[in-house]
């Protein structure tokens, strides 16, 4: 009786000794690496708040003293970046754009995306290696050709031919993930489905579609912060002042600040414009973002 309980305590003890292994343990390697990604989120964090505080300050009190605190919490920086430097259009012109390319893409992307992960064909598997390989193509190799067609059909400095490159720049990648995604899904419901008579279509929206809701917000969040953000197609693509969205009127903002004066306090209130919003779309869905990511490319 003794040599039995005695057996499961020494097994915990060299367990003890041993602890658990060189990738899970608390060895120095993992202790420097959660230093430098903790001194690396706080750097990160550190310049955002810096950021919004001296878009409250004028710029001779930022030249005076760049870390210093604003004096008062007045918009005045904000109001004349949205009115006066055109904020105000490219904010309206950077939410259509954006809200509807991101809706479209993952609207195209999903029932093909769909159709791929179930089908085991030639033919599937050529489209899905055509998707991979979209995925290598820098945008730079294509962005004259994309302005030789678009400038043919009159879609030149125009927000929908905007929109319809960004569908298609964005299709590859968004295919790609919900292809993962749709794959990790147990195919027992659609053989049930059929089961009862229901057609493949009405199996995808009624019963696959409401599953792979995460997947789809995913994706969804994604696109949008990626058309927010966008610069070089937008500033290729777009040249009446209208029509600029908000990264390319960041852009015409410095450069006139370049010529009349720079205005700091002006300028980090544009920033703030650009940056914060994304900022909050991801601390909202930020949870379901990362846990889309892990199951689509965990299967």
């Amino acid at each position: 009786m003794t040599s039995s309980l005695s057996a499961p305590r020494s097994g915990r003890r060299l367990r003890r000794r041993r602890g658990p292994g060189p990738l899970g343990g608390r060895g120095p390697l993992r202790t420097a690496g959660v230093a430098v990604t903790w001194l690396f989120v706080g750097a990160n964090i550190a310049g955002l708040i810096w950021l919004v505080l001296q878009a409250f300050r004028d710029t001779r009190s930022i030249l005076a003293s760049p870390w210093g605190l604003p004096r008062s919490l007045s918009p005045h920086n904000f109001v004349h970046a949205w009115t006066d430097s055109g904020f105000g259009r490219a904010a309206v012109n950077s939410v259509l754009v954006t809200g509807i390319s991101s809706v479209l893409t993952v609207a195209v992307a999903a029932p093909a995306a769909y159709w791929l992960a179930r089908q085991d064909t030639r033919l599937s598997r050529g489209l899905t290696l055509f998707f991979v390989l979209g995925l290598g193509v820098p945008v730079q190799v294509i962005l004259i050709p994309l302005f030789v067609m678009l400038n043919r059909v009159y879609l030149t400095d125009s927000l929908i031919g905007l929109n319809l490159v960004y569908i298609g720049v964005s299709l590859p990648f968004t295919v790609f993930l919900l292809t993962g995604f749709f794959r990790s899904l147990p195919k027992e419901l659609e053989e049930a489905a059929a089961l009862d008579g229901v057609s493949p279509a009405a199996t995808f929206w009624r019963i696959m579609l409401p599953i792979a809701r995460g997947g789809i917000v995913t994706a969804l969040v994604l696109q949008v912060i990626a058309h927010w953000n966008e610069t070089l197609l937008a500033l290729t693509l777009l040249q009446s002042t209208d029509k600029y969205t908000l990264p390319i009127a960041l852009i015409s903002f410095v450069q006139q600040q370049t010529y009349s004066g720079a205005d700091w306090g002006g300028l980090f209130a544009g920033l703030s414009i650009v940056v914060l919003p994304m900022l909050a779309v991801y601390i909202w869905l930020g949870r379901r973002l990362t846990e889309g990511l892990t199951l689509g490319m965990g299967k």
